[in-house]
Protein backbone atom coordinates (compact mmCIF):
# COMPACT_ATOMS: atom_id res chain seq x y z
CA UNK A 1 0.00 0.00 0.00
CA UNK A 2 0.89 3.50 -1.03
CA UNK A 3 0.49 6.60 1.28
CA UNK A 4 0.58 10.01 0.54
CA UNK A 5 0.26 13.18 2.89
CA UNK A 6 -1.34 16.33 2.39
CA UNK A 7 -1.64 19.24 4.61
CA UNK A 8 -2.71 22.79 4.68
CA UNK A 9 0.09 24.98 6.53
CA UNK A 10 -2.05 27.74 7.43
CA UNK A 11 -4.44 25.56 10.28
CA UNK A 12 -3.42 25.90 13.94
CA UNK A 13 -0.85 22.99 14.59
CA UNK A 14 -1.03 21.34 11.36
CA UNK A 15 3.00 20.46 10.78
CA UNK A 16 2.54 19.10 14.34
CA UNK A 17 0.37 16.96 13.23
CA UNK A 18 1.49 16.29 9.92
CA UNK A 19 5.41 14.98 11.47
CA UNK A 20 2.98 12.93 14.05
CA UNK A 21 1.44 11.22 10.92
CA UNK A 22 4.80 10.68 9.00
CA UNK A 23 6.11 9.26 12.24
CA UNK A 24 3.31 6.77 12.51
CA UNK A 25 3.82 5.59 8.38
CA UNK A 26 7.53 6.06 7.87
CA UNK A 27 8.08 2.27 7.63
CA UNK A 28 4.93 2.04 5.39
CA UNK A 29 5.68 3.50 1.83
CA UNK A 30 4.45 7.26 2.48
CA UNK A 31 5.25 10.41 -0.16
CA UNK A 32 4.51 13.76 1.25
CA UNK A 33 3.46 16.67 -0.94
CA UNK A 34 5.87 18.49 -2.52
CA UNK A 35 4.98 21.64 -1.08
CA UNK A 36 4.12 20.37 2.07
CA UNK A 37 7.22 18.68 2.28
CA UNK A 38 9.63 22.07 2.28
CA UNK A 39 7.98 23.06 5.37
CA UNK A 40 9.08 19.27 7.13
CA UNK A 41 12.18 19.56 5.74
CA UNK A 42 11.72 16.17 3.53
CA UNK A 43 11.96 15.43 -0.55
CA UNK A 44 8.43 15.38 -1.55
CA UNK A 45 6.84 14.63 -4.59
CA UNK A 46 3.70 16.08 -7.21
CA UNK A 47 0.41 14.16 -5.72
CA UNK A 48 -0.33 14.33 -9.43
CA UNK A 49 2.87 11.81 -9.93
CA UNK A 50 2.44 10.07 -6.87
CA UNK A 51 0.57 6.60 -7.84
CA UNK A 52 -1.00 6.71 -4.30
CA UNK A 53 -3.66 4.48 -2.65
CA UNK A 54 -4.40 6.30 0.07
CA UNK A 55 -3.63 10.31 0.55
CA UNK A 56 -4.31 11.48 4.50
CA UNK A 57 -5.01 15.36 4.35
CA UNK A 58 -4.81 17.23 7.33
CA UNK A 59 -7.42 20.11 7.38
CA UNK A 60 -10.74 20.93 6.97
CA UNK A 61 -12.96 19.97 3.61
CA UNK A 62 -10.89 22.69 1.50
CA UNK A 63 -8.01 20.45 1.95
CA UNK A 64 -9.87 17.49 0.71
CA UNK A 65 -11.55 19.49 -2.11
CA UNK A 66 -7.95 20.25 -3.41
CA UNK A 67 -6.84 17.41 -2.66
CA UNK A 68 -9.45 15.65 -5.12
CA UNK A 69 -8.78 18.19 -7.95
CA UNK A 70 -5.13 16.31 -8.01
CA UNK A 71 -5.30 13.07 -7.52
CA UNK A 72 -8.08 9.58 -7.45
CA UNK A 73 -6.51 8.21 -4.08
CA UNK A 74 -8.74 7.26 -1.39
CA UNK A 75 -9.08 9.97 1.31
CA UNK A 76 -8.13 9.06 5.02
CA UNK A 77 -9.35 13.15 6.02
CA UNK A 78 -8.13 14.28 9.65
CA UNK A 79 -10.03 17.47 10.89
CA UNK A 80 -7.65 20.29 12.14
CA UNK A 81 -10.08 22.75 10.99
CA UNK A 82 -13.44 24.12 12.03
CA UNK A 83 -16.10 21.68 10.69
CA UNK A 84 -14.69 19.17 9.21
CA UNK A 85 -17.56 17.30 7.49
CA UNK A 86 -15.88 15.30 5.18
CA UNK A 87 -12.96 14.30 6.90
CA UNK A 88 -12.70 10.87 9.14
CA UNK A 89 -10.79 11.08 12.54
CA UNK A 90 -10.29 14.19 14.92
CA UNK A 91 -6.21 15.39 15.16
CA UNK A 92 -6.74 13.62 18.36
CA UNK A 93 -7.74 10.79 16.83
CA UNK A 94 -4.14 10.02 14.35
CA UNK A 95 -2.41 7.41 16.99
CA UNK A 96 -5.26 5.24 16.77
CA UNK A 97 -6.72 6.06 13.58
CA UNK A 98 -3.55 4.64 11.67
CA UNK A 99 -3.20 2.00 13.89
CA UNK A 100 -7.07 0.72 11.84
CA UNK A 101 -6.36 1.98 8.96
CA UNK A 102 -2.51 -0.50 9.16
CA UNK A 103 -4.78 -2.85 10.02
CA UNK A 104 -7.44 -3.04 7.52
CA UNK A 105 -10.42 -2.41 9.52
CA UNK A 106 -12.09 0.42 7.87
CA UNK A 107 -14.64 0.67 5.25
CA UNK A 108 -14.00 2.49 1.52
CA UNK A 109 -17.13 4.90 0.88
CA UNK A 110 -17.89 6.21 -2.60
CA UNK A 111 -19.45 9.79 -3.56
CA UNK A 112 -20.30 10.73 -6.82
CA UNK A 113 -18.79 13.75 -8.50
CA UNK A 114 -19.88 15.42 -11.37
CA UNK A 115 -18.32 16.51 -14.91
CA UNK A 116 -18.37 19.88 -16.46
CA UNK A 117 -17.54 21.66 -19.51
CA UNK A 118 -17.68 25.73 -20.63
CA UNK A 119 -18.05 24.61 -24.53
CA UNK A 120 -15.13 22.63 -25.71
CA UNK A 121 -13.01 23.06 -22.41
CA UNK A 122 -13.32 20.71 -19.61
CA UNK A 123 -13.54 21.42 -15.52
CA UNK A 124 -12.67 19.42 -13.07
CA UNK A 125 -14.69 17.08 -11.68
CA UNK A 126 -16.45 18.44 -8.71
CA UNK A 127 -17.28 16.83 -5.17
CA UNK A 128 -19.50 18.83 -3.72
CA UNK A 129 -20.53 21.64 -6.73
CA UNK A 130 -20.16 23.75 -10.49
CA UNK A 131 -21.46 27.66 -9.39
CA UNK A 132 -21.80 29.39 -12.25
CA UNK A 133 -22.17 33.25 -11.11
CA UNK A 134 -22.40 36.59 -11.92
CA UNK A 135 -18.61 38.39 -12.27
CA UNK A 136 -19.94 41.48 -10.32
CA UNK A 137 -21.38 41.85 -7.07
CA UNK A 138 -25.18 42.39 -6.99
CA UNK A 139 -25.54 42.46 -10.79
CA UNK A 140 -28.51 39.57 -11.61
CA UNK A 141 -27.93 37.66 -14.51
CA UNK A 142 -30.32 35.98 -16.85
CA UNK A 143 -29.59 32.23 -17.44
CA UNK A 144 -31.88 29.20 -18.80
CA UNK A 145 -31.39 25.92 -17.70
CA UNK A 146 -31.51 22.13 -19.27
CA UNK A 147 -32.42 19.27 -18.61
CA UNK A 148 -32.00 16.46 -20.89
CA UNK A 149 -31.94 19.11 -23.70
CA UNK A 150 -35.71 20.34 -22.21
CA UNK A 151 -35.96 23.94 -21.14
CA UNK A 152 -37.15 23.75 -17.07
CA UNK A 153 -36.41 27.21 -16.40
CA UNK A 154 -35.25 30.84 -17.37
CA UNK A 155 -34.20 32.57 -14.13
CA UNK A 156 -32.52 35.83 -13.35
CA UNK A 157 -30.17 35.02 -10.47
CA UNK A 158 -27.05 35.73 -9.07
CA UNK A 159 -25.91 32.32 -9.79
CA UNK A 160 -26.95 28.81 -10.52
CA UNK A 161 -25.44 26.07 -8.73
CA UNK A 162 -25.21 22.32 -9.71
CA UNK A 163 -24.84 19.86 -6.83
CA UNK A 164 -24.29 16.30 -5.50
CA UNK A 165 -25.65 15.12 -2.75
CA UNK A 166 -22.54 15.90 -1.07
CA UNK A 167 -22.32 19.40 -2.02
CA UNK A 168 -26.33 19.54 -0.92
CA UNK A 169 -24.95 20.00 2.97
CA UNK A 170 -22.52 23.01 1.71
CA UNK A 171 -22.89 26.47 -0.73
CA UNK A 172 -25.98 24.50 -1.82
CA UNK A 173 -28.15 24.25 1.50
CA UNK A 174 -27.12 27.89 1.98
CA UNK A 175 -28.92 28.65 -0.84
CA UNK A 176 -32.21 26.49 -0.24
CA UNK A 177 -31.09 23.22 -1.41
CA UNK A 178 -32.93 20.17 0.56
CA UNK A 179 -30.12 17.87 2.23
CA UNK A 180 -29.43 14.43 0.35
CA UNK A 181 -28.40 11.76 1.58
CA UNK A 182 -25.56 10.75 -0.17
CA UNK A 183 -26.75 7.29 -1.36
CA UNK A 184 -28.98 8.92 -3.25
CA UNK A 185 -27.37 9.48 -6.47
CA UNK A 186 -29.19 12.70 -7.93
CA UNK A 187 -28.09 15.82 -9.28
CA UNK A 188 -29.28 19.30 -7.57
CA UNK A 189 -29.97 22.46 -9.23
CA UNK A 190 -30.32 25.45 -7.51
CA UNK A 191 -30.66 28.98 -8.56
CA UNK A 192 -28.82 31.31 -5.97
CA UNK A 193 -30.97 34.43 -4.86
CA UNK A 194 -33.48 34.29 -7.82
CA UNK A 195 -35.73 37.46 -8.77
CA UNK A 196 -39.05 35.36 -8.30
CA UNK A 197 -39.62 33.84 -4.88
CA UNK A 198 -41.44 30.85 -6.28
CA UNK A 199 -38.29 29.41 -8.02
CA UNK A 200 -37.29 26.64 -6.23
CA UNK A 201 -34.62 23.87 -6.74
CA UNK A 202 -34.73 21.09 -8.17
CA UNK A 203 -34.12 17.27 -8.21
CA UNK A 204 -33.12 15.55 -11.09
CA UNK A 205 -31.67 11.57 -12.02
CA UNK A 206 -27.54 11.37 -11.88
CA UNK A 207 -28.05 9.91 -14.87
CA UNK A 208 -29.54 13.47 -16.46
CA UNK A 209 -27.33 16.30 -18.63
CA UNK A 210 -27.53 19.42 -16.95
CA UNK A 211 -26.98 22.70 -19.00
CA UNK A 212 -26.95 26.34 -18.08
CA UNK A 213 -26.71 28.92 -20.80
CA UNK A 214 -25.69 32.55 -20.28
CA UNK A 215 -27.83 34.21 -23.58
CA UNK A 216 -25.49 36.07 -25.68
CA UNK A 217 -26.98 39.86 -24.75
CA UNK A 218 -26.21 39.49 -21.03
CA UNK A 219 -22.49 40.02 -19.24
CA UNK A 220 -19.78 37.63 -18.53
CA UNK A 221 -20.11 35.23 -15.44
CA UNK A 222 -17.81 33.12 -13.76
CA UNK A 223 -17.70 29.45 -13.16
CA UNK A 224 -16.15 28.17 -9.47
CA UNK A 225 -15.52 24.46 -9.29
CA UNK A 226 -15.86 23.14 -5.23
CA UNK A 227 -14.71 26.75 -4.75
CA UNK A 228 -11.14 25.90 -5.86
CA UNK A 229 -11.06 26.32 -9.26
CA UNK A 230 -12.55 29.58 -11.38
CA UNK A 231 -13.42 29.62 -15.18
CA UNK A 232 -14.35 33.00 -17.12
CA UNK A 233 -17.83 32.26 -18.97
CA UNK A 234 -18.71 34.60 -21.51
CA UNK A 235 -21.86 35.84 -22.90
CA UNK A 236 -23.72 33.12 -25.06
CA UNK A 237 -21.69 30.53 -23.69
CA UNK A 238 -23.40 27.16 -21.76
CA UNK A 239 -21.90 25.15 -19.04
CA UNK A 240 -23.04 21.21 -19.34
CA UNK A 241 -22.41 19.04 -16.63
CA UNK A 242 -23.29 15.24 -16.25
CA UNK A 243 -22.44 12.42 -13.52
CA UNK A 244 -18.18 12.26 -13.60
CA UNK A 245 -16.91 8.67 -14.58
CA UNK A 246 -14.48 8.87 -11.32
CA UNK A 247 -16.76 8.89 -7.79
CA UNK A 248 -14.30 10.01 -4.87
CA UNK A 249 -13.54 7.13 -2.52
CA UNK A 250 -13.37 8.00 1.26
CA UNK A 251 -11.47 5.67 4.09
CA UNK A 252 -14.67 5.80 6.99
CA UNK A 253 -14.72 3.90 10.00
CA UNK A 254 -18.24 4.55 10.30
CA UNK A 255 -21.08 5.43 7.64
CA UNK A 256 -23.94 6.70 9.70
CA UNK A 257 -24.63 9.82 7.27
CA UNK A 258 -27.30 11.03 10.03
CA UNK A 259 -25.01 11.14 13.20
CA UNK A 260 -22.83 12.96 11.17
CA UNK A 261 -25.17 15.15 9.96
CA UNK A 262 -26.55 15.83 13.40
CA UNK A 263 -22.54 16.26 14.94
CA UNK A 264 -21.27 18.68 12.25
CA UNK A 265 -24.08 20.69 10.92
CA UNK A 266 -27.40 20.24 12.79
CA UNK A 267 -26.16 20.44 16.57
CA UNK A 268 -22.90 22.39 15.53
CA UNK A 269 -23.20 26.26 16.04
CA UNK A 270 -19.69 27.85 14.02
CA UNK A 271 -18.89 31.69 15.64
Amino acid sequence: MRYGLLFNPQVKNALEYARQVYSLLEKEHIVVDSECAQLMGKVGVKLEEAGIDILLTIGGDGTILRALHRTNAKIFGINAGVLGFLTEIKASEIKEGIARLLDGKYLVERRMRIAGRIDEKKLPDALNEVVIHTSQVSKMRAFEIYVDNTLIQKVRADGIIVSTPTGSTSYAMSAGSPIVDPRVEAIVVVPLAPFKMSIRPYVVPATSNVEVKLPAAEKPCVVVVDGQEEVKMKPGAAVRIRRSENDAEFIRFETDFYKKLEEKLIATTIV
